[in-house]
């Protein structure tokens, strides 16, 4: 027998280990406890057991009501919603069973529903059942009419507000973010908060209807138990009019009030999680602070109590004591600012006493450079922080961004600082110390350039654009509209410093791509890479030597971002030569593709000016020296012949709105290059290497 019985003891055991385990989840406990919650509205409960529920139901609402009062935020109690839901179901299945327990026991007495019921019958309503209707009808106006009313406005009202100012708020986090006054992780915090508080008021404006309606059922309850019970009570139990009137009434409004006094309380739990919407701390420290905070205030209404005191028919002392009350409050209220305020001033005195001298700064901070700094004049300013468009700033930052991606070259942080030397509305661009462009500007106008080069009709002041020295007007930006309907180009003044910063960015990337910056765009070139940067560096080149390179091709505007195809070229150049121009010149042969298509117009086409064989051979007969020594020396009176036809077929081209490109044989493109970059910096030289097989071409002239 003891052997059939080991296998069912295992399963009980294992079934009760399975139970306990579920039983100390917290899901399945509140899952438990809704479903006994459920129980109580079918099954009846015995009074013993009621009057442990009613215990309960009082406890908990005081828990939330103390936890409403000590949050410093309504977040922190997110869950209310749903705890009202589960308190509001709580007390409609105590009603439901304490009216079984009145309807079945009211014969028997005032504690045939339980001892909490008959405490509260014979305590509150002081032996006389009118006394307490008229409390519960108290209690009822003031839950019904008053807390929960308010309530539910504040919470409808703080709904719609909150779920308006959503998008505000919402772009007031991602320009923070954006500006970099906050980072990621606190962006993603504030937005997590944002959405919970329009979930959180969202939520308390429908919950708040539960208490309105807790309260409703609870007044048509104890209608309905003090009716059926006298009628139950004079037609079964056998009782008189005025028996059945004293015995159920007292049980239903008693049992009216051990309900509605936890209503009442939940309610005003709700009313004050509401009302905290604008109070970042607790209710004390807050009441307290803003109530006590002015001294006056409580001086004033303590002179107003003392004056009641004195008039006729009033009690004195109640008053008396009062107005006294509050006056020695007021004075020692404002004791104690004084004194606070006393002691601000003296520490701050005593700060400043102490203050250790600033330490000298040390020499070497003024042996390091700016690598670019823009100075502005006082009037300019405001352009940093304007508050209307696009702060000059963030339009520096998306420079950067713009430059590493079009050129694969990081650009160094650009300083700003004021200068009062400078005439207000001026600013300077200097790179490596040394001034690369300056411009004047009207902060509170727009400039306009007119793209056909025709004269500008509207009213205004006539300068010409710092960047590229074109002929332009400021105008007020009342006109605005006016000169975009008549196609000008219309530019605000943080989009000129940005543009003309832009240029003198390209101009000058040469020199500002240093052996520091070299050697970070290796270490950052993915893995795969990472075994030709080994085969080719330092064996076969140096790193000072691929930055004359790179700074060769940033020179004359080509982008390096295709790093790993310059490396590549860089590999097979130098397996014939270790000339750095030769080398450069084969890498912008495997960089045809790219030159190409940048050099592509608008009709798909480029548009070439090619150097005739004479000159051909006039540039290859003057190159003299070998490797690095190779130059090129050539007459002052050719060079100078050169120089006018150039500019003379250019400037032909230029006025019928044509751009070519001069197209020269690989051999002397660079020093052609040389040449042409001083008098038309602007203007591209390719050799026939560079063209790109796929690309279309189409010759416009010949020098």
């Amino acid at each position: 027998m003891a052997e059939g019985q080991a296998p069912s003891a295992s399963v009980g055991r294992e079934i009760l280990d399975r139970f306990t385990a579920s039983a100390r989840r917290g899901d399945v406990g509140l899952a438990f406890g809704i479903i006994v919650i459920l129980m109580v509205l079918i099954l009846p409960l015995p009074p013993w057991l009621l009057d442990i529920g009613l215990a309960l139901s009082l406890t908990i609402s005081v828990l939330i009501l103390m936890v409403a009062i000590f949050i410093e935020k309504p977040l922190q109690f997110s869950s209310f919603p749903t705890v009202l839901l589960i308190t509001t179901l709580i007390r409609l299945a105590l009603n439901l069973a304490s009216t079984r327990l009145i309807l079945s026991h009211g014969h028997e007495g005032v504690e045939g529903a339980g001892q909490v019921i008959a405490a509260f019958a014979s305590f509150i309503m002081s032996g006389s059942f009118v006394i307490g209707i008229i409390v519960f009808a108290i209690l009822v106006i003031v839950n019904f009419v008053v807390i929960t009313k308010g309530s539910t406005r504040i919470a409808e009202v703080a709904a719609r507000f909150t779920l308006d100012a959503m998008p505000g708020k919402q772009m007031a986090i991602d320009a923070d973010l954006s500006a970099g006054l906050c980072d990621e992780p606190t962006a993603r915090k504030r937005r997590a908060e944002l959405e919970g508080e329009s979930a959180f008021f969202g939520a308390m404006d429908g919950a708040s209807k539960f208490v309105r309606g807790d309260a409703v059922a609870g007044l048509m309850i104890t209608a309905i138990n003090v009716i059926g019970g006298m009628i139950i009570g004079m037609a079964q139990q056998g009782l008189t009019f005025s028996q059945a009137a004293e015995f159920y009434t007292k049980l239903t409004v008693g049992d009216g009030l051990v309900t509605q006094v936890p209503a009442l309380i939940v309610s005003v739990s709700a009313g004050m999680l509401v009302t905290k919407a604008g109070v970042q701390e607790a209710v004390d420290r807050a009441l307290f602070k803003q109530l006590a905070g002015y001294p006056r205030a409580v001086g004033m209404a303590g002179a107003l109590m003392t004056l009641m005191s004195i008039v006729p028919n009033m009690p004195f002392i109640p008053f008396f004591l009062l107005g006294l009350g509050m006056g020695a409050s007021a004075y020692l209220l404002d004791r104690d600012q004084r004194a606070k305020v006393e002691q601000q001033q003296q520490a701050e005195v005593a700060e400043a006493m102490q203050q250790a001298p600033v330490p000298e700064e040390p020499i070497s901070t003024a042996l390091k450079i700016d690598h670019v700094r823009l100075e502005l004049g006082y009037g300019l300013l405001q352009l940093i922080n304007t508050p209307k468009g696009q702060r000059l700033t963030d339009q520096i930052k998306s420079l950067r961004r713009a430059i590493a991606a079009e050129m694969g070259f990081v650009m160094p942080s650009v300083r700003i600082q004021d200068n009062m030397q400078l005439p207000a509305n001026t600013y300077v661009i200097h790179v490596k110390e040394v001034e690369a462009g300056r411009g004047d500007l009207r902060p509170a106008a727009l400039l306009i350039m007119d793209p056909r080069g025709e004269d500008i009709t509207l009213p205004g002041e006539k300068t010409r654009e710092p960047t590229f020295g074109l002929p332009a007007m400021w105008i007020d930006p009342t006109n605005r509209e006016e000169a975009l309907f008549r196609g000008y180009t219309v530019v605000d003044p943080p989009t000129v410093i940005t543009t003309h910063l832009t240029e003198v960015i390209k101009d000058n990337m040469s020199e500002l791509l240093s052996h520091a910056e070299t050697q970070k765009l290796l270490d950052e070139l993915d893995k795969e890479h990472q075994k030709l940067i080994a085969e080719l560096i330092p064996s076969q080149m140096t790193i000072g030597g691929l930055q004359r390179v790179l700074q060769n091709l940033l020179g004359e505007r080509i982008s390096i971002r295709d790093l790993p195809t310059i490396l590549e070229g860089i590999a097979e150049a130098c397996g014939h030569t270790r000339n750095v121009t030769m080398i450069t010149e084969h890498v912008r042969a495997r960089l045809a593709r790219q030159i190409s298509d940048n050099n592509t117009g608008p009709q798909g086409f480029i548009p070439l000016v090619t150097l005739s064989p004479e000159w051909e051979q006039a540039f290859a007969e003057s190159l003299v020296g070998s490797g690095e020594e190779k130059q090129i020396s050539m007459a002052p009176s050719q060079l100078q012949d050169f120089i006018s036809r150039t500019r003379q077929t250019f400037e032909r081209f230029a006025m019928q709105g044509e751009t070519p490109i001069l197209l020269t044989s690989p051999m002397v493109r660079p020093y052609v290059r040389s040449i042409v970059e001083r008098f038309r910096p602007m203007t591209v030289v390719m050799s026939q290497s560079e063209i790109h097989p796929k690309a279309r071409i189409k010759t416009l002239g010949q020098i």
